[in-house]
């Protein structure tokens, strides 16, 4: 659901996170607050499916946000997202299609920016700090990539519960279902782990 725009104060936690990586010029602020859109999102509610235009990025501001695929019958989660991440569905470059295979889903009530990919295309021809911000985001979500490429060689279910718990500190916000598709796991694996894990800092602790 679109909500008001007409107070452009939403936009503020983007200018706020853009800004720890480049200073941000007048015009640059403008052109967003012309163009950006402030979405509320119920629980459980898509923000983005296969019939829909894939033609934006958000940028989360409050909640937590999954991506997912299809296979069959069953739900495969791909990503998630916390406050103050990008996400957007999976775009192949130069590709023509306006739509994603993949989902996003609100796992719990979100606050969202929408950002155009026509409004992105548009800064980086026209104003510097777009590229040198852009270049900045992509290595983040490079390494992102490459943290996910990784998790998923992990050859045991323990392994990858760990390394996914170590850098996600917002990990019992996530279903655990959700999650056990995510670790490629069962979900009685998945919570037998948790509960191994538990016992281990526990006893750590002792």
């Amino acid at each position: 659901m679109k909500a008001d725009t007409e107070n452009h104060l939403f936009l503020q936690p983007l200018f706020n996170y853009l800004a720890q990586i480049h200073p941000l010029s007048e015009p640059f602020i403008n052109h967003h607050k012309k163009n950006c859109d402030h979405l509320q999102i119920k629980k459980n509610k898509f923000i983005l499916s296969p019939i829909d235009n894939n033609d934006s990025i958000y940028f989360l501001v409050k909640g937590l946000l999954r991506a997912f695929i299809r296979e069959g019958e069953n739900d495969i989660s791909t990503r998630f997202a916390f406050e103050n991440q990008f996400i957007e569905a999976m775009q192949k470059p130069g590709h023509k299609s306006n739509y994603s295979i993949e989902y996003l889903q609100a796992l719990e009530d979100c606050e969202l920016i929408r950002i155009p990919y026509k409004l992105i295309d548009f800064l980086n021809k026209n104003y510097l700090e777009t590229q040198i911000i852009n270049r900045k985001l992509l290595e983040r979500s490079y390494h992102e990539a490459l943290e996910r490429s990784l998790l998923a060689r992990i050859p045991s279910a323990l392994g990858r519960y760990l390394k996914f718990e170590a850098s996600h500190p917002g990990l019992n916000r996530i279903p655990q279902r959700y999650l056990s598709s995510y670790l490629v796991m069962r979900l009685e694996t998945l919570s037998r782990i948790r509960n191994k894990a538990l016992d281990t800092r526990l006893i750590k602790m002792t």
